[in-house]
């Protein structure tokens, strides 16, 4: 074992020497007390550790201890409806060993080691398997049957395999014939992306049940999108409601750096939350990874890599995997004070110079792939959306650029529409997205052939408001033909009617594409009807007199059967009355 001893401490990074043979992003032990940390620079037998835990006490000369390998996840059964550190210790295990504070040095097993779990055999005697073969399977809450996998650089043929029965994760449950022992659990480096065959086409829609992001800016699965805003914008509540509505199988909830408080109400809520699909649980197809601002600022980064690997462990399986991050933002905070200790050379705003890298290869992480396996129609994805909070709202600061960079979706949180209490607060204007021509072919097979076409008109209205309200703010309303203020009246129904939506009422907490596609329909059907009926010279009162306008602004909350039941014959019953206006 390589052991050394501390020469230098600056904060959460350690100076060891007499380090020669330590290899970079080994994690080490530090001190009496066995401190975790991970070895990020070495310079002759100088290594310069980041540590996970506070350093406070260290001595110069105390012991450091390298494990020689490096930061590993413990991979298997029970990981789902668990709650991990940003170093993937399970915290309740540790709040009851060691109460509310996770004492320094504290160890414990990602995994419940004496839980049996009912292993039912896949692979047989004699079998060649390679990595990512299943060679068995057992229930994981009530909806996720998890597949025990051959790990991903093993290869041979099976010689023994279990009988059906009930086992713990460390229990061999099949044997090679070159001796090799396979059990339920494997581990996998954080900072390594798990392999795969091949990476395929983003062509199904990441669904969300929100009417702004899935109609005018949807993502593919396996895609990945940011959602940067300031300060009270909804970015937690937009990242709870995609992991509660979106259509996948496993959430993977990654707390990075934020408020104490606001992780508190996600792990006290989240068990709490019934799954709409299944009526289950919703933390029984959860993992939540929490490292809160008060926590060491070099596991940050850590619990990142932690909540990719999980869901790549999943896509592995073949199932389809969010994974939210909230904030990236405290993980750059993280990257600038390392690297600030470290003495580099600073980039812009302090950031440093590696940090459009690092964000382009965790956001590489995602996709939608073939996994190993001998299997070819398991597929798996990983869709990644992660949380930015821009110091000041300033879209501009290095965090919010280089994510643009690498990702498929901006969803821009503006603070003029939260002061508006417009929820979702994203922005139609400033939002974007690169999976339209993707997930477009899906939309119109699977909604409505006229889906792109109705998107691309709607879009085209709200921009033309913008245009309008310049001209009102100078010469008021009064002053426009009533051409343009069929436009403005019409967009209005657009914000309020169709892009709002209340994520804590119960049925419009979700809208599923369908009903999406016949409330867009139903106002740019009133927007057909009434500029036909000026152009026959109707006056805009008499059109915006109809009682049948106000049912528009119903719909959101009609069930979704009984809405996608009554809004075809709407369509025709708007139509027809608004060309039975008689001009006067």
């Amino acid at each position: 074992m390589i052991t050394g001893k501390i020469s230098k401490i600056t904060g959460p990074v350690v100076v060891a020497q007499s380090m020669l043979g330590a290899r970079m992003y080994d994690v080490v032990r530090v001190g009496q007390e066995g401190l975790m940390g991970e070895v990020i620079r070495l310079e002759g037998d100088l290594a310069t550790i980041q540590v996970y835990e506070d350093t406070s006490g260290l001595t110069i000369g105390d012991v450091v201890k390298s494990t020689e390998g490096p930061l590993m996840v413990q991979l298997g059964p029970g990981l789902l409806s668990s709650i991990y550190d940003g170093v993937q210790r399970p915290l309740p295990v540790i709040a009851e060993q060691h109460g509310d504070f996770i004492e320094r040095g504290t160890v414990a097993d990602a995994l419940d080691r004496e839980r049996k779990w009912a292993f039912e055999p896949v692979a047989e005697v004699g079998q060649q398997v390679a990595g990512g073969d299943v060679i068995g399977t057992t229930p994981e809450g009530q909806t996720i049957l998890h597949k025990i996998m051959v790990p991903p650089k093993t290869k041979g043929t099976v010689s023994w395999v279990a009988p059906a029965g009930e086992y713990t994760v460390d229990e061999v449950v099949a044997k090679m014939e070159d001796g090799t022992e396979l059990t339920m659990v494997q581990e996998w480096a954080v900072r390594q992306g798990r392999p795969y065959v091949r990476k395929l086409d983003p062509t199904h829609p990441f669904t969300t049940g929100m009417r702004i992001l899935d109609t005018f800016f949807p993502i593919a699965l396996g895609g990945n999108a940011i959602i940067p805003g300031g300060f009270g914008t909804g970015k937690t509540v937009t990242q709870q409601s995609l992991a509660k509505w979106a259509d996948v199988d496993i959430i993977v909830y990654v707390g990075c750096g934020e408020r104490g408080n606001e992780m508190t109400e996600v792990l006290t809520e989240f068990p709490e939350l019934e799954d709409p699909r299944t009526n289950a649980p919703l933390m029984d197809r959860t993992v939540l990874v929490a490292n809160t601002s008060n926590m060491p600022v070099a596991a940050r980064e850590a619990s990142i890599y932690v909540g990719a690997t999980l869901a790549e462990y999943y896509r592995d399986m073949g199932y389809s995997v969010a994974m939210m991050s909230d904030s990236t933002s405290r993980w750059g905070e993280a990257l600038r004070e390392i690297s600030g200790r470290l003495e580099e050379m600073p980039g812009e705003e302090g950031y440093p110079a590696y940090l459009a890298t690092r964000l382009a290869s965790f956001y590489e992480r995602s996709g939608r792939v073939q996994p190993l396996g001998s299997d070819a129609e398991r597929v798996g994805s990983v869709t990644m959306v992660g949380a930015v909070s821009p110091a000041g709202g300033d879209m501009s600061e290095p965090m919010t650029q280089n994510s643009l960079r690498v990702s498929g979706a901006f969803w821009a949180l503006d603070t003029s529409l939260a002061h508006r209490r417009h929820f979702p607060a994203i922005s139609w204007t400033k939002s974007y997205t690169l999976y339209l021509g993707q997930v477009g072919q899906w939309y119109a097979e699977n909604v409505a052939d006229d889906w792109n076409e109705l998107r691309d008109r709607a879009m085209f209205i709200l921009q033309k408001e913008t245009e309008l309200q310049e001209i009102v703010q100078l010469v008021g309303p009064d002053a426009l033909p009533e051409s343009e203020k069929i436009i403005l009246e019409v967009a209005r129904m657009l914000r309020e009617d169709f892009l709002q939506q209340f994520a804590f009422d119960d049925i419009d907490a979700y809208c599923p594409p369908k009903k999406q596609y016949w409330m867009l329909k139903t106002v740019l059907t009133f927007y057909d009807a009434a500029t036909s009926a000026l152009n026959r010279g109707v006056s805009l009162r008499q059109i915006l007199e109809l009682t049948i306008k106000d049912e528009i602004a119903v719909m959101k909350t009609t069930p979704h059967d009984e809405a996608l039941e009554k809004l075809p014959a709407f369509n025709l019953k708007l139509t027809e009355d608004i060309a039975e206006i008689e001009v006067y």
